[in-house]
């Protein structure tokens, strides 16, 4: 380890600083372009030791578990919270432009929709029994250290208000002090846990975290290991007015407000649409919604997921005809010739894209196509190969879900 000063020349695509040096670029989290610092060096990695100029860019983090003076974080779920709202945001949306251009793409970018704090319902804890207490944090930054937590300025206030009981049937299930995770989900009937990681409880602590989660209110679910251990209610999300019960552990976006941001745009978008596909499509964030436009065929490959879509949309009046296809499409993409029925296609695949489904939807006759993701990077690489097939991008639409880390959500539309 050596110490040096050093001057951040910008931010990197993690939102860590990067400054030019002899010994080549070095990271160093927590600061911001055009500040001085003193830093502990280890290879490319640096950790401030103090700031000699700060930027004016810089402000007070809004919580405590971030770190004091913003430059010596503990709690990993954050990154950026020293960033001041203005420089953050236009941040995330150069993300979006580079990732286009890297892919020789260069369409007008919309300003980003914003993030606020206490809109996040789905948060993922880490969690460890110790002699001593139950903790439950975020692990800190390339560690497994996990940072106990008494307050979270992104989570919701329910979610917030209910950390001692989510402790509590923590600590009920923890069978040893390994770590393990805790998912939490924000439904209208009460909080949903799926707890991972845990090996088989014995019957005894089995009932003990029963009657602890009964004893609780507010609690909806509780899974283990993707099976139910106890479900007080149904976990209920709404999607554009269909109730919808999730399966356990299943995905649904961090925030509602960036699902509903989401969502305006791809129906915008979609139209009139008489017939339209939805591909990944979960558990009908965006198929029970095109519902109301037009008849809707939704192909996801977890089988919980699909059912859950699928329930929900037998029992709502009102809809269009859903039909849905249990499909792999990473191994069996939808073919071209397949599109043939369909005016509009909708597609929200995991980080690593749909490379191999873009390659087909290319050369269709698809009319409209609106692109989600949670990728940037790999969202430009299937946009490339959409305006190959001879698509023509018409919007570009950031949206923060993810508030005050470097992940951004964008919709991105095309036309034929």
């Amino acid at each position: 380890m050596s110490t040096e000063t050093v001057t951040i020349e910008k931010l990197g695509a993690q939102g860590d600083g990067i400054a030019g040096s002899a010994g080549g670029s070095v990271y160093v989290p927590f600061s911001l372009p055009g500040e001085t610092v003193a830093i502990a060096r280890v290879k490319n990695q640096g950790t401030i030791m103090s700031i000699a100029t700060a930027s004016p860019d810089r402000q007070e983090p809004a919580c405590r578990h971030f770190g004091p003076d913003g430059i010596n974080g503990t709690c990993g779920g954050c990154t950026l919270q020293h960033l001041a709202d203005g420089p953050y945001r236009a941040f995330k949306r150069q993300l979006v432009v580079d990732a286009l251009k890297s892919k020789g793409l260069t369409p007008d970018v919309g300003e980003i929709v914003p993030a606020r704090p206490g809109e996040r319902r789905r948060v993922v804890f880490a969690a460890r029994k110790t002699e001593k207490d139950m903790l439950i944090g975020f692990n800190q930054a390339e560690s497994h250290h996990i940072v106990a937590i008494e307050e979270c300025p992104i989570s919701s206030a329910g979610i917030v208000a209910r950390l001692p009981a989510i402790k509590a049937i923590a600590a009920s299930l923890a069978t040893n002090a390994e770590p393990f995770r805790v998912a939490v989900l924000e439904t209208l009937s009460g909080l949903d846990l799926a707890i991972d990681e845990i090996k088989k409880l014995s019957d005894p602590q089995r009932r003990k975290a029963i009657e602890t989660v009964l004893g609780l209110r507010g609690i909806a679910r509780v899974t283990l290991n993707g099976e139910i251990l106890v479900e007080p209610a149904k976990p209920i999300i709404d999607f554009g007015g269909v109730e919808v019960s999730p399966p356990a552990g299943g995905f649904a976006q961090a925030t509602k407000p960036a699902e509903e941001a989401m969502a305006e745009l791809v129906l915008a978008h979609i139209g009139k649409a008489k017939r339209i596909a939805d591909l990944f499509a979960g558990a009908g964030t965006f198929s029970l919604r095109l519902a109301r436009i037009g008849r809707v065929h939704a192909v996801e490959a977890e089988a919980a997921a699909l059912a859950a879509l699928d329930q929900a949309a037998r029992k709502t009046q009102g809809l269009k005809p859903v039909s849905v296809e249990k499909r792999d499409l990473f191994r069996r993409p939808v073919m071209t010739q397949e599109f043939k029925p369909y005016d509009a296609v909708v597609f929200d695949p995991p980080r690593a894209g749909a490379e191999f489904q873009c390659r087909e939807l290319a050369r269709s006759a698809v009319k409209k196509i609106a692109a989600v993701s949670c990728n940037p990077l790999t969202l430009a690489r299937d946009l490339a190969i959409l305006v190959e097939g001879g698509y023509r991008i018409t919007g570009v639409t950031p949206i923060d879900q993810f508030l005050w880390t470097s992940h951004v959500e964008v919709v991105a539309t095309l036309e034929k």
